[in-house]
């Protein structure tokens, strides 16, 4: 399957930029008052680019095993991945004032950031691992 590994990889890509694009198009139309990121349709794409996207990733991760416990990047990606989750349903919650979610997109965000910086870097500390080695 190692063949696969550039497709793979690009198709995991893909649907990372994807589905934090949508989360911040959705985050800001809801600030915004808008109601269309809540309905079903909007939300079931999201749930299926997620669900390509972890797919791809695992997938990865059969192809080079190893590569879960050799790179401390992958470790950190993961951690805040699951902050990105946990920001980001706090972020869509339509419950919560203006000014909460409003924090918890800039914090989702922020986190979404920093996964991509991890995964461009290869390095757990992102794009200050090339500021501190400079």
């Amino acid at each position: 399957m190692i063949e696969f590994y550039p497709q793979i990889k690009q198709v995991h890509v893909a649907m990372a930029l994807c589905s934090g694009g949508l989360f911040a198009l959705r985050g800001a139309a809801m600030l915004a008052g808008m109601h269309w990121p809540r309905i079903a349709p909007v939300r079931w794409v999201s749930y299926a680019i997620d669900t390509a996207l972890l797919t791809a990733a695992l997938m990865l991760l059969t192809v080079l095993p190893w590569a879960m416990f050799a790179n401390g990047w992958l470790w950190a990606k993961l951690a805040l991945l699951v902050a990105y989750i946990v920001l980001g349903i706090q972020a869509l919650h339509p419950a919560r004032t203006r000014r909460a979610r409003l924090a918890w997109y800039a914090a989702a965000l922020l986190a979404f950031g920093a996964i991509y910086s991890i995964a461009r870097a290869h390095h757990p500390l992102g794009a200050f691992a090339t500021s501190l080695a400079g």
